[in-house]
């Protein structure tokens, strides 16, 4: 099958200002590509060029990196629009198109041209607040209504598929959330005594009640150490945090790791540790699970439902110490993770798309 990935937004930029990287190959869309290129189709990738990455890469299937129209308007973080499009599919006859999202001005070009070959994967559970949401409550309740009634929606959360089924007639019944590359990501069960977070230090991410929960746990588990990974405008704030409660030896900020270096710690720690009050899928939470390290997190994100369905790990609002203390005292949780993680292949999402799509 000829197939095309429409997702312009290939990692998160927390503002127009889109900090480059220098390689898209730590990407999901990059990974679930591959998964179908190893199936033995020929993808496409249709990215947003705001995103290409600053070195030159080579890759086993096609990138396109389209130009993002109107970017004072339709910010290509947010909204990201790609007239380009229209070439792409005239020049090509896909067998399959998949384009992210219902909220997006890319999936509503398609559809105006696609017939019986395109899919949406959709992800939001929520309307946007951009405006007292009232863009958001158009698209949805006016143009989803008239444009996307007969397009087949996958949704990747139970709460995606909840929220998108109020506006679009034709949402299946699976659930095709994101998956990872297993090549990449080892299983291990030889776990260290530390917890890690693998996450931008900003305010919505609330590392600072991470670090006061582990301030209490590490009060009776002096030998436990929090690793931080990542990058952001709180790190001085909580660098100071720390230091305040006498924790600067135990609490390690690492900055921004390469995806090679970050899978190392990852897994081998006690636990991945999750504080976000606003997060839809987290892809540091399917990482995690295929090292089989267990979660800890609030009910958030939306991989929270699976989690505590499958006991991955604890699912709690306002997790504490006697949360981390149960993490670390109870292997099931991580023998758990190692027999959920064939789940969340990329390889076993290619056979969920390509199963919808027999229907």
């Amino acid at each position: 099958m000829k197939i095309l990935i429409v997702n312009p937004i290939i990692y998160t930029s927390e503002t127009a200002n889109i900090k480059k990287v220098s390689s898209i190959k730590d990407t999901m869309s990059y990974d679930l590509c591959l998964a179908f290129q190893q199936a033995g189709h020929e993808v496409t990738l249709a990215a947003g060029k705001p995103f290409q990455p600053t070195q030159q890469e080579e890759y086993p299937f096609t990138v396109l990196w389209l130009n993002c129209a109107l970017p004072q308007i339709c910010r290509p973080n947010v909204l990201p629009y790609c007239p380009e499009l229209k070439q792409v599919i005239k020049k090509t006859r896909y067998d399959l198109i998949i384009s992210s999202e219902v909220f997006s001005l890319n999936s509503l070009l398609l559809t105006r041209r696609c017939r019986g070959n395109l899919l949406i994967w959709h992800e939001l559970a929520k309307h946007n607040n951009l405006m007292h949401k009232i863009p958001s409550k158009l698209w949805y309740g006016i143009v989803a209504r008239l444009f996307f009634g007969k397009v087949p929606v996958v949704a990747r959360s139970e709460e995606a598929k909840a929220f998108i089924a109020q506006y679009c007639q034709n949402v299946r019944e699976v659930i095709i959330d994101h998956g990872v590359n297993l090549d990449k990501f080892e299983a291990c069960t030889e776990k260290e005594p530390y917890f890690i977070v693998a996450s931008q230090l900003i305010a919505r991410k609330q590392i600072e009640k991470i670090i006061d929960k582990f301030a209490a746990f590490a009060a009776a588990h002096p030998d436990y150490r929090l690793l931080l990974l990542g990058e952001g405008d709180q790190e001085a704030a909580l660098k100071a945090q720390a230091k305040a409660l006498g924790l600067q030896d135990k609490v390690q900020f690492f900055g921004k790791v390469s995806h090679d270096t970050l899978k190392e710690y990852l897994k081998r720690a006690a636990a991945l540790l999750v504080y976000t009050r606003k997060d839809n899928n987290m892809v540091s939470i399917v990482e995690a699970i295929a090292c089989a390290t267990p979660i800890v997190t609030t009910s958030v994100p939306y991989n929270a439902s699976y989690i505590r369905a499958n006991r991955l790990g604890i699912v709690n609002d306002s997790w504490d110490e006697n949360d981390l203390a149960e993490i670390i005292g109870n292997r099931a949780y991580m023998e758990n993770c190692l027999a959920y993680r064939k789940e969340i292949a990329t390889a076993k999402k290619v056979e969920l798309f390509l199963s919808e799509v027999q229907q």
